[in-house]
C-alpha cells in the first residue's frame, strides 16, 4: 500500500485536535514512505494534510474540479494538481489512484466519499481498505447509526466489517496494511 487516499474537511473543525490530528496522520505516513491523494484543498484539513506530506518532502496528488480551482481553493503547492471537469470526475479518480482511503472529520463531502467508497467496496467494484479516523470520538455517532442500521435489517454485518476504525493514526495505517479482501458477497 503506498498511495492513500485522505478525505477531510475543507474546515478545520472546531478543535484544535482535528488539526493536531491531520498532523499526525500526514507524520505516519511519512515515516512509512505513504504518498496522499486528496481533494486538492489549500484550506482546512485538507490543506494542513496536504502541508504536513510536503514539508516531509512526500508525494502529494491533488484532484480537484475547475469549478473549485476558480473558487481560488487548490493547493498549488501539490507534488501533482489533477484538474477534473466534475465532482464525479474527481471521486472516480480518488478512488482509482488510492491504495487504501482514510475518513478524516469533515461535512457532508467527506461522509459522501466515506460511504461511495463502502458501496464500491460492498459491490466489488473496489477492494480497497477503508479507514474511519475517529479523532474525539467525531464519528461515534455515526458508528452508533450503523449499528443501529444493522439491527433494523438494513445492513448487513459483513457491510459494517468493511470499515476499519480508529483513532490511532498508526493503528489505523496498521489495519489498513493487514487489509485482506474477502472476494466474497452475501448481499
Amino acid at each position: 500500500m503506498k498511495k492513500i487516499t485522505v478525505y477531510c474537511g475543507s474546515r478545520k473543525g472546531n478543535s484544535p485536535e482535528f488539526e493536531t490530528a491531520a498532523r499526525a496522520l500526514a507524520q505516519e505516513m511519512i515515516k512509512r514512505d505513504h504518498s496522499l491523494i486528496y481533494g486538492a484543498g489549500r484550506v482546512g484539513l485538507m490543506g494542513v494534510i496536504a502541508d504536513e506530506m510536503l514539508s516531509g518532502n512526500k508525494e502529494v496528488i491533488g484532484i480537484i474540479p475547475q469549478k473549485l480551482v476558480d473558487r481560488e481553493v487548490a493547493h498549488r503547492g501539490c507534488t501533482e494538481l489533477i484538474i477534473v471537469e466534475t465532482m464525479r470526475d474527481r471521486k472516480w479518480l480518488m478512488a482509482e489512484q488510492g491504495d487504501g482511503f482514510i475518513a478524516m472529520p469533515g461535512g457532508i463531502g467527506t461522509l459522501e466519499e466515506l460511504f461511495e467508497i463502502m458501496t464500491l467496496n460492498q459491490l466489488h467494484y473496489i477492494q480497497k481498505p477503508l479507514g474511519l479516523y475517529n479523532v474525539n470520538g467525531y464519528y461515534d455517532k455515526l458508528i452508533e447509526f450503523l449499528d443501529h442500521g444493522m439491527a433494523q435489517g438494513f445492513l448487513y454485518p459483513e457491510q459494517e466489517g468493511l470499515l476499519i476504525v480508529s483513532s490511532d493514526p498508526a493503528e489505523l495505517l496498521d489495519r489498513l496494511a493487514a487489509y485482506q479482501p474477502t472476494g466474497k458477497s452475501d448481499w
